[in-house]
């Protein structure tokens, strides 16, 4: 059975680094993965009310969370703003968690890349995203960590990865993802 990985991106730019680092990231997964890109630009701020007031539900949450059910997993790459994540993202991570009960994300394996045109490569994004990620109840990849800095210098002009070296570092951490979502036990 095939199994579907969607990527979210935290930054919402067209031609974003974390878009980019994403797309080279999805061509490396194995046969027998699908990978897909799940649009999160869209989603309103969530508000608890649009889960407790009939008829105030966001027409965008609907198919949102019926996408997200789809997923086996999910690989989150990610910017790092003022030492932290997007908004767009922990948008996304609270429609799919909510309401109370209903937390989408709860079990599926999930990979964190952060990316950076600075030396830590997004490290504090990283590991305050995976903060959230822990209450969700996600399974995240541990090691090998995912911090890709300097990204300018490592992706040519149409997102391509320049150096094999750097190709095969993003490879083992496909592997290792892979091996972690064969490991994990998904949820009923």
């Amino acid at each position: 059975m095939v199994k579907k990985i969607g990527f979210l991106v935290g930054s919402l730019r067209e031609e974003a680094y974390s878009k980019k680092v994403a797309l080279a990231f999805a061509e490396l997964f194995p046969d027998g993965y699908e990978t897909e890109l799940v649009e999160i630009g869209h989603l309103p701020l969530y508000n608890q009310d649009f889960d407790d007031v009939a008829g105030m539900l966001p027409e965008a949450y609907t198919p949102f969370r019926e996408e997200i059910k789809g997923y086996d997993a999910f690989v989150l790459v990610t910017p790092e703003y003022n030492r932290s994540y997007p908004a767009a993202l922990k948008n996304a991570l609270d429609v799919g968690s909510r309401p109370y009960g209903a937390n989408l994300w709860d079990g599926k394996p999930v990979a964190v890349i952060s990316q950076s045109p600075g030396a830590l490569g997004a490290f504090g994004a990283n590991h305050h995203l995976r903060q959230v990620l822990v209450f969700l109840n996600m399974v995240p990849l541990q090691q090998p960590e995912a911090y890709i800095g300097n990204v300018h210098k490592l992706l040519n002009e149409d997102g391509s990865v320049k150096e094999e070296k750097t190709k095969g570092y993003f490879q083992s951490i496909v592997d290792a993802f892979v091996q972690l979502i064969e490991s994990t036990e998904q949820p009923k």
